[in-house]
């Protein structure tokens, strides 16, 4: 799926701002659809409240009902679109796309319903041009219905549970249960676009590359959608807006002599180098010339995956850097631009080169960031907290398949992403996991064979049904903090025998996925206790002291828990949240993120593939 950019034959409307919004309060949380609200406009059909868009809602009022709701609740916004776009006669296709929303979609507009879509984190969109066209000057009225409910077969999974004992319980009362640690915040996440195309249009467009030291194979396929009858020329561009390669026809490969490779951050001195490669399609329609621009970012790399490496573009590639959330005060999992670019400004800072998108699909801007930054990624999927035996069933793996193939054709073209999960912490130890696994794993190198696929597990390693598929073991322990808590001592004895029994297992490398402790902000210690400042670093030197042993042999890789504190679900153990963050949810270091980075910068400076320049680098730990 092309994300929609401006581009001489190509429009974007940004929806942005302010919604009408209304949570469907009725007991059965059917109201909306008994009453029909999106024949009207939402106002008259009741109370509406204005809602920032995009953002979760559960944040954004005083109403504690709204902050933990689930049910239904419905959008509305009415827009003037320009008046090119709504004349029949000039060949234009207009497209609503939402970046994301949560959990269950549908949407009309002008009362007509254009799409449905299962699942958070990924895109969909809808052709409304039949709807909108013929009619100029009428508000075009977009009504969304959005249900976060989780269930047994959703991604992620969840239960509800009726509490019928009125003795102890309002009448209808019901709770949402879910397997994962952090909270289900709710609504439109990502950015709201309507955007044109000419009504025959490029489609999709997939790329794939190869490299040696002298010359670069860009492989591509365009896909055209409209008509059969049209013309496809390639053009791939320099950063300095030189010509370096062209091609024709929709299918071929582009030579780059000399390449300018895509690099990782801290691994060369101009990291995430990216071509830009023009696609333009002409083709004739009822005698007239439709002409249809794209252009995409390219990156030249390649991975591979030995027993004991991991490697991009030929060289060994150590994974250090963090596991996120899309998680902030107030906005929610909503994309905020000052967030966004904090957060890369401070892993750069950090010195780490990589992250995981735990749990689910982060937005596409933020990808876009680790493209231009050399930011590697694993990309991942929201298959987080398949803990219930009727979560591997055929209806479950059915929907699995899709999130997959709907993330790959999101993400197939980003250089950053270098390896694809398919699910974390799994109950992977059942039975059924070794055929779910096996599918999902073998349906996704299917639908991508140039990326290694894994899936993150806390499993025993001789219990794990899934592990056999996967091409890089991830493992997350907590070591003297669930196991055993308070006993740092413990932590050399097992985190080496897990690395030692993994790999006789199985001989593929390993990524400590994930590790970390809870530390409150300015509690102090000494000697370190749980949740000081001082216990959590004192838990990350003796990881690292293992680390360091084991990533000599077949530890490629070591991602903290968490790069910032984020909100959960209220609980015992949790106040106002997870606090295993190196920073506060606020992106205030706590005294950890200095240890990270003290280590960070020295494996990078350690690295045979760094050139000398970047011991001049700003972000250079002095």
């Amino acid at each position: 799926m092309l994300y929609p950019r401006d581009t001489p034959s190509r429009e974007r409307k940004e929806l942005g701002g302010l919604w009408s919004f209304r949570a469907d309060l009725s007991p059965s949380r059917d109201a909306g659809f008994v009453q029909r609200w999106y024949r009207q406009p939402l106002r008259q059909t009741g109370p509406v409240i204005d809602m920032p868009v995009p953002a979760s809602f559960n944040d954004i009022t005083q109403d504690p009902s709204l902050e933990s709701y689930i049910g239904w609740v419905w959008y509305e916004k009415e827009v003037l679109l320009p008046l090119r776009w709504l004349q029949d006669d000039l060949n234009t296709r207009v497209v609503l796309r939402f970046g994301s929303a949560h959990y269950y979609s549908i949407v009309w507009v002008n009362g007509v319903q254009v799409v449905e879509h299962e699942g958070g984190h990924l895109p969909f969109e809808a052709d409304i041009s039949s709807i909108i066209q013929g009619s100029p000057g009428i508000p075009c009225r977009i009504t969304v219905a959005l249900n976060n409910t989780l269930t047994p077969h959703t991604l992620p999974p969840g239960s509800i549970l009726y509490m019928n004992d009125t003795r102890r319980y309002p009448k209808n009362y019901f709770v949402q249960n879910t397997r994962f640690d952090f909270f289900n915040y709710a609504g439109i996440h990502r950015p709201v676009v309507l955007y044109t195309t000419p009504s025959v249009y490029i489609d999709d467009i997939t790329v794939t590359t190869t490299s040696s030291d002298s010359v670069a194979t860009v492989q591509y396929q365009v896909s055209v959608v409209g008509s059969t009858l049209y013309s496809l020329s390639l053009s791939l561009y320099d950063q300095e807006g030189k010509v370096v390669a062209t091609g024709d026809g929709p299918a071929g490969e582009l030579k780059v002599l000399n390449p300018n490779l895509w690099w990782p951050y801290l691994m060369h001195e101009t990291p995430g180098y990216r071509y830009s490669l023009e696609v333009k399609m002409q083709a004739q329609v009822n005698g007239a010339v439709l002409e249809d621009v794209y252009t995409l970012p390219v990156g030249i790399r390649t991975v591979h995956v030995t027993s004991t490496q991991f490697l991009i573009n030929g060289r060994p590639f150590y994974f250090h850097g963090v596991n996120k959330h899309e998680d902030a005060d107030i906005r929610g999992k909503g994309l905020d631009w000052p967030l966004v670019v904090k957060d890369f400004n401070l892993l750069r800072w950090l010195g780490a080169n990589s992250f995981r998108t735990s749990h689910y699909p982060y937005a596409e801007e933020i990808m876009d960031l680790c493209d231009a930054y050399g930011i590697v990624v694993i990309d991942e999927c929201p298959a987080v907290g398949i803990k219930m035996p009727q979560s591997f069933g055929n209806k479950s793996l059915q929907h699995h398949l899709v999130v997959m193939e709907e993330l790959i054709r999101r993400d197939k073209n980003r250089p950053s992403v270098v390896m694809w999960s398919v699910a974390n912490e799994p109950a992977s130890e059942l039975a059924p996991a070794a055929y779910y696994f096996k599918t999902v794993i073998a349906y996704t190198k299917a639908l991508d064979p140039s990326r290694p696929v894994t899936y993150v597990t806390e499993a025993n390693y001789a219990l794990d049904h899934g592990a056999p598929y996967v091409d890089v073991i991830c493992v997350n322990s907590y070591f003297s903090w669930y196991h055993d808590p308070g006993h740092l001592e413990v932590i050399p004895l097992q985190l080496t025998a897990q690395f030692e029994n993994w790999y006789k297992t199985y001989q593929k490398p390993i990524i400590q996925s994930e590790y970390g402790a809870d530390s409150v902000p300015g509690l102090h210690s000494d000697p370190p206790l749980m949740f000081s400042e001082e216990y959590q670093k004192a838990m990350l030197r003796e990881y690292h002291s293992v680390f360091d042993k084991k990533r000599k042999e077949y530890v490629i890789g070591e991602l903290i828990w968490n790069f910032a504190d984020f909100m959960t679900n209220q609980g015992t153990t949790r106040v106002l949240g997870n606090k295993k963050g190196i920073f506060t949810r606020q992106r205030q270091p706590k005294s950890a993120a200095f240890v990270l980075r003290e280590r960070y910068w020295k494996i990078a400076n350690e690295s045979s593939c760094l050139p000398p320049v970047i011991k001049s680098h700003p972000l250079f730990l002095r």
